[in-house]
C-alpha cells in the first residue's frame, strides 16, 4: 500500500516542477490524485537523470534509468519513496510494463539523440515520452470503456509534449543542446540550427511555428474527443488541463511566435480565468468537446480562428 508520505512527497514534487499539470490534477478524485501525484513524479525523477545530469556520463545515466526502471517495475528493492510508491501503484492499477518500458526508454534516447529528422521519428519518441503517460494515466482512472478512451489519451499526451516543445524552443537549445522542431519542417521553411542558437527571430521560424502548432492541434481535436470516455468525476479535471495546455498556442501567438528571446509562461491569473470560463461553461453543458471549443484557443475547423478561447461571451485576459 501506498503511504502518506511517500504521496505527500510526490505531491511536492509535482508542485514544484509541474505547475500547469498540477493545477488540474488538484480538480481529480482523491482515487485518482493520489496515483498521479505519484506518476508525475516518478516521471520527474527519470526526466531530471537526462535533463539535470551534472558531472554524470552517459554510461552513468543509462546505469542510473536502468536502476530506476527495475525499480519500478519491482524487480529490485528501493529505498525511495517515489519508486516505492510507484511500482505499488502500478501493480494496483494495472499499468502495463510496455508503458513503463516506453517511458524509460525515451528517456534513454535523450542521451544521445538531440535532433529529429522527420515528426514521424519525433512521434516515435513522444509515443514514450508523452503519449504511454496518457496510457498510465487511464489506467488510473479505470474508465468503463477503457479500450475506446485509450486511442485518445494517447493522441492528448501527445498534445500535450508537442505544445510544451513548441513553447521551450529557447529553453531546449539553450540549456540542453536540443531541437524538437523536425529537421524537415525547419529546412522547409528556411530555417538553420544557426538562427535557433542565436535566437533570430525570421519570417521562416514564425511560419515553421505556425506549422507545428496546427499540427499539434489536430492532436488535440483527437485527444479532446475521448475525454468523454473517462469517468464523470475525472472529465473536468482533464478538459480543463487540455485547455491550459493549448492556451500556450495563444500565447506563442501573441508573441508572434517568438519563442527565442523567451519561454512564453501562462500567468496565475490566466489559468484562474481559464478555470472559471471552463467551470462556468461545464456547468451549463458536461460535452467536453463543446466546452473546449467554446474555451480553448484551438480552432474546431483547423486554423486559427480570430479571438479564439473569446466565444463564451466574456473578456479575454
Amino acid at each position: 500500500m501506498v503511504r502518506d508520505e511517500q504521496v505527500a512527497r510526490s505531491k511536492e514534487i509535482q508542485q514544484r516542477t509541474g505547475k500547469t499539470f498540477h493545477f488540474a490534477t488538484r480538480l481529480l478524485p482523491r482515487r485518482v490524485r493520489h496515483p498521479t501525484y505519484v506518476l508525475y513524479a516518478f516521471f520527474r525523477l527519470a526526466d531530471e537523470v537526462v535533463d539535470d545530469a551534472g558531472d554524470a556520463t552517459p554510461e552513468e545515466q543509462r546505469v542510473e534509468l536502468e536502476r530506476l526502471r527495475a525499480a519500478a517495475l519491482g524487480e529490485t528493492e528501493t529505498g525511495n519513496p517515489v519508486l516505492s510508491a510507484f511500482s505499488k501503484m502500478r501493480e494496483r492499477h494495472g499499468i502495463e510494463e510496455a508503458d513503463v518500458d516506453a517511458f524509460v526508454d525515451a528517456m534513454l534516447t535523450d542521451i544521445t539523440k538531440s535532433r529529429y529528422e522527420t515528426y514521424a521519428e519525433l512521434a516515435a519518441y513522444i509515443d514514450g515520452s508523452a503519449a504511454a503517460v496518457g496510457r498510465m494515466m487511464t489506467a488510473v482512472m479505470n474508465p468503463e470503456e477503457r479500450e475506446r478512451a485509450l486511442p485518445h489519451a494517447t493522441k492528448l499526451g501527445e498534445a500535450f509534449q508537442m505544445s510544451n516543445f513548441l513553447r521551450d524552443v529557447r529553453e531546449d537549445i539553450d540549456e540542453r543542446d536540443r531541437i524538437y522542431l523536425p529537421q524537415t519542417t525547419l529546412r522547409e521553411h528556411d530555417v538553420t540550427e544557426g538562427q535557433i542558437r542565436r535566437h533570430e527571430l525570421s519570417e521562416g521560424f514564425t511560419t515553421a511555428m505556425e506549422s507545428e502548432l496546427l499540427r499539434t492541434e489536430a492532436l488535440y481535436r483527437e485527444g479532446v474527443a475521448g475525454i468523454k470516455y473517462l469517468p464523470e468525476d475525472c472529465q473536468f479535471s482533464v478538459l480543463l488541463a487540455a485547455v491550459l495546455y493549448a492556451d500556450h498556442h495563444r500565447l506563442i501567438r501573441d508573441r508572434n511566435y517568438d519563442v527565442l528571446s523567451a519561454t512564453p509562461e501562462l500567468s496565475r491569473l490566466r489559468k484562474l480565468s481559464l478555470f472559471a470560463r471552463t467551470r462556468y461553461r461545464w456547468m451549463w453543458t458536461k460535452d467536453p468537446e463543446t466546452v473546449f471549443w467554446c474555451v480553448s484557443s484551438v480552432s474546431k475547423r483547423g486554423s486559427p480562428a480570430a479571438g479564439a478561447g473569446r466565444h463564451d461571451g466574456l473578456p479575454a485576459r
